[in-house]
């Protein structure tokens, strides 16, 4: 499979997406809610490119290249003037959302914009409603948190903003979230997120916080491990099965 990403022809393979193909290729395409190890969904857009093929007479569609699969003859355009405007759109009304957010900010610099052309959100913060934090959570089997309310009133949260007895305390929203708006705290062996308290499990070996307790119990239904596997950190298994892996080296040597 060959494409064409700003006059370099490259290939790719099956599966992979325009944004997967650019990046091996070193073309740098921005990039805000995207991850790696997450479905793309294309919430920002951010990463919107351009593409057109040899028999479309000059028409080019834009689509989001984190979620568009790279197809054979495609031609990608990343940086045209229709993008790049596109892009200072979308970058202007992220900093009406969320004007003080250094991601936003920095990212916002890098296209000339300073400050935002549209009238700020009266009580911003740093959420930009990019959905990863409740896919994180669907993801683990929690679904604690959810898109509620609609238009200027719409955030991520709990039901009724009220503490939710499915949250684990994970904070797997909280470390998918592209401009660290998710927060907890850590103290004392409890974890607090999404207003609850939560106690956290302590490896058995070195002490070390692992995991909320509400976090094991799930797991432990989840992947049917016993409870003794969530009692050490991953330090230590690793520690564990080397040291199991040096015993049997040396045994075969005997």
């Amino acid at each position: 499979m060959i494409l064409t990403i700003d006059g370099k022809t490259i290939p790719a393979q099956e599966g992979e997406t325009i944004l997967d193909v650019a990046k091996k290729a070193q073309i740098p395409i921005p990039t805000l809610c995207y991850k790696p190890w997450a479905e793309a969904q294309g919430g920002c857009r951010l990463c919107s490119v351009e593409i057109t093929r040899q028999n479309w007479d000059g028409w080019k569609k834009v689509v989001t290249s984190c979620n568009h699969p790279a197809q054979d003859g495609l031609i990608v355009y990343t940086n045209t003037e229709r993008i790049v405007k596109l892009r200072k759109t979308l970058l202007d009304l992220l900093l009406a959302r969320c004007p003080h957010t250094p991601e936003i900010q920095k990212m916002a610099k890098e296209y000339g914009i300073s400050k935002t052309s549209f009238i700020e959100r009266k009580e911003p913060d740093d959420c930009i409603l990019c959905g990863l934090c409740v896919k994180a959570c669907e993801a683990i089997g929690a679904n604690a948190i959810s898109t509620i309310q609609r238009g200027i009133e719409k955030r991520i949260d709990t039901p009724y903003s009220q503490p939710n007895e499915a949250c684990i305390g994970c904070a797997s929203c909280a470390e998918v979230c592209p401009t660290h708006h998710i927060k907890y705290q850590e103290s004392e062996g409890i974890r607090h997120i999404w207003k609850r308290d939560f106690p956290m499990v302590k490896c058995s070996q070195c002490g070390r916080t692992i995991i909320t307790q509400a976090q094991k119990e799930h797991l432990i239904q989840k992947t049917h491990l016993s409870a003794s596997y969530f009692d050490k950190c991953e330090i230590c298994h690793k520690k564990e099965t080397a040291e199991q892996f040096y015993k049997l080296q040396n045994m075969n040597h005997l």
